[in-house]
């Protein structure tokens, strides 16, 4: 009995189609059959029905699979912990991060892990911060940078990596554009261009116009920062930022702080507690990364 042999027939029993199992474990259908019945001869009993449209378990292969997915499982422990030992990583990690969002040290971050370990499969998907963090909740990712209000997320490792708050900005021609500061009443006097529920920002901004019994109304929103300034320098309404984001756009727009707007926009790199080897060093190599911007 091989390993290979399990997982071919734990992939045709999850597929319950051996050209989709075959598609999956990367080899012709003819090789996933062939093994499965010298599975099958070894163990003296049919595992798959094959006389229907779809391959389905005997009696003899659902008592078989619980068994092939615990030796699996039971062998990847044991690379897994001998990789660990030789310094050498394997394996997938996937990242998440804020839709639309630059963030160079990530991007280093990221580089400088593949160069190092080359065996680990990165995948990188972008989404709003409250999503990024319930998929790292639930296991979908490993880790995201995602912006949220106030603290990082409870129940969740995290490193911040920006701090600041948020300011109203508006075009050189515009009536705020006068003064050094406004209230959040002030500023909801006018149309609102913001960034959608979910992110990080628009938290910020929707708890504190919620803390002085403001309800804001949105005019226009983007998923972009880049495309909430631009909005706001063709003179449609006042933009939700942060501070860091209107300064790349400070030859069009001016910031006004906000006088009773309190809660900390931030940027955090979060995860799970339980980590893998390829995990911590991730996280270690993103610590570094960002530390040497600062």
């Amino acid at each position: 009995m091989e390993l290979r042999q399990l997982e071919y027939f734990v992939a045709v029993a999850e597929e319950a189609n051996f050209t989709r199992a075959a598609a999956r474990v990367h080899i012709s259908q003819s090789g996933v059959s062939a093994q499965i019945r010298a599975l099958e001869r070894e163990l003296g009993a049919e595992l798959i029905d094959r006389s229907g449209g779809t391959a389905t378990l005997t009696t003899a292969g659902q008592a078989a699979l619980t068994q092939a997915r615990a030796t699996l499982a039971a062998a990847g422990s044991v690379r897994q912990s001998v990789d660990d030992v030789a310094g050498l990583l394997r394996g997938s990690l996937r990242v998440g991060m804020v839709t639309a969002c630059t963030v160079p040290q990530l991007f280093d971050a990221l580089a400088r892990f593949h160069s190092a370990h080359p065996g680990v499969e990165l995948s990188l998907q972008e989404g709003n911060s409250d999503r990024l963090v319930a998929d790292v909740r639930a296991g979908e990712l490993d880790i995201a940078l995602a912006g949220v209000a106030a603290r990082a997320p409870d129940g969740l490792e995290s490193m911040v990596v920006i701090d600041e708050r948020i300011v109203a900005a508006v075009p050189p021609q515009h009536p705020l554009a006068a003064q050094d500061e406004a209230t959040l009443a002030q500023v909801c006097e006018h149309p609102i261009i913001a960034l959608p529920p979910g992110t990080g920002i628009r938290a910020v901004f929707d708890r504190d116009c919620a803390g002085v019994g403001l309800a804001p109304s949105i005019a226009l929103q983007a998923t972009a920062p880049d495309a909430v300034a631009d909005l706001a320098g063709r003179g449609l309404g006042v933009a939700i930022l942060s501070s860091s984001m209107t300064k790349s756009h400070d030859e069009k727009l001016i910031a006004v702080e906000l006088t009773d707007s309190h809660t900390a926009a931030l940027l955090a790199l979060v995860w799970r507690p339980r980590m893998n080897a390829a995990l911590t060093e991730l996280v270690s190599v993103a610590t570094r990364s960002f530390s040497e911007s600062s």
